[in-house]
């Protein structure tokens, strides 16, 4: 078995990879098979490559020569020579583990070196998240609006609160995803997975209230597809969507750094606090794996804990 010792650097972009026919056919798959986003895409590719690049510094050629020691040196490489902390390193790791898996899956290699890997530990990392109380002043923010956009901007933030959307799925969501008759909202989420969420009675009133009244002079052409629109009738970007959700949190004299995001987390942090049910909390966020919800409970034994040490006695 040869090991590393002189290897060129993990992100050394201009050596040639060990890796790279096994990487391309991958990343074919994973964009039409899988419809990865571009930037999560990119991510694994950054990884794979130097995973590849550094293979090759140890005169492999290959998957199947790869063993879990190669694995190994390369992450302990990335750390002492590339500075990189535990979570990139962990992030590292799972590019290569989907990489092996693959290849398995596909019949393009027999056994996966990574499979009992385990990443580096790290500390819990508690969503961020605004009380019930703050929401609400986000929410008043515009709550008696007359301007166009104002009242635009408002409804954007009910229905973020109300569904708990990504900041993509409002800024790309069509008029044919409101459902009024029940009360749901269809939006395309990450890998292009479609999902329908509540909206709640406020968000339906308000978004009603916007198309009738606001939508019709912001759609120039008659014909834009998306509910929420820019001045000029454009969809809204990314971007935007951020700016409107500081200056709300601005306006309500909320101090800590408030993003779409952040309504996301609150969201389910707060139906879990009121009893929901965490595989339906799972549902509606459109996570893959139950393990990402499951951080929201730690959440509420944190809120339980600091209440106890408050008011017990002998908290």
């Amino acid at each position: 078995m040869t090991r590393s010792s002189a290897q060129p650097g993990p992100d050394d972009a201009a050596a040639p990879g060990a890796l790279d026919g096994e990487i391309e056919r991958f990343t074919v798959w994973a964009a039409l098979q899988r419809g990865y986003a571009e930037n999560t895409l990119q991510s694994y590719l950054r990884d794979l490559n130097a995973f590849s690049r550094f293979l090759a510094g140890c005169g492999l050629r290959g998957a199947a020569a790869v063993e879990r020691s190669h694995i190994r040196d390369f992450l302990e490489h990335s750390r002492t020579k590339g500075g990189l902390a535990a979570v990139s390193l962990g992030r590292r790791l799972v590019s290569v583990k989907i990489l092996f898996r693959w290849l398995v899956r596909e019949g393009l290699l027999a056994k996966d070196p990574a499979s009992v890997l385990q990443g580096p530990r790290l500390g819990r990392s508690l969503p961020e998240m605004i009380s019930v109380e703050e929401v609400g002043k986000l929410l008043d923010v515009w709550k008696d609006a007359k301007e166009p956009l104002e009242r635009r901007n408002r409804t954007m933030l009910e229905l973020f609160y109300a569904s708990g959307l990504r900041v993509s799925e409002l800024a790309e969501l069509r008029l044919n995803g409101l459902n009024f008759e029940d009360g749901m909202v269809r939006v395309l989420g990450k890998g292009s997975k479609e999902r329908v969420v509540p909206m709640g009675r406020p968000a339906q009133e308000a978004l009603k209230s916007y198309l009738k009244e606001v939508r019709p002079a912001l759609d120039k052409t008659g014909a834009a597809p998306q509910v929420f629109l820019s001045k000029s009738g454009r969809a809204l970007t990314r971007a935007m969507v951020w700016n409107i959700v500081r200056l709300a949190a601005r306006l309500a004299g909320i101090t800590k750094t408030v993003y779409p995001h952040l309504l996301r987390h609150s969201f389910a942090s707060h139906l879990l606090a009121g009893g929901a049910d965490l595989r339906v909390i799972q549902e509606m966020l459109g996570h893959a794996d139950i393990g990402t919800t499951q951080i929201y409970t730690h959440v509420e034994a944190d809120r339980l804990a600091a209440v106890h040490r408050q008011f017990h006695p002998r908290g």
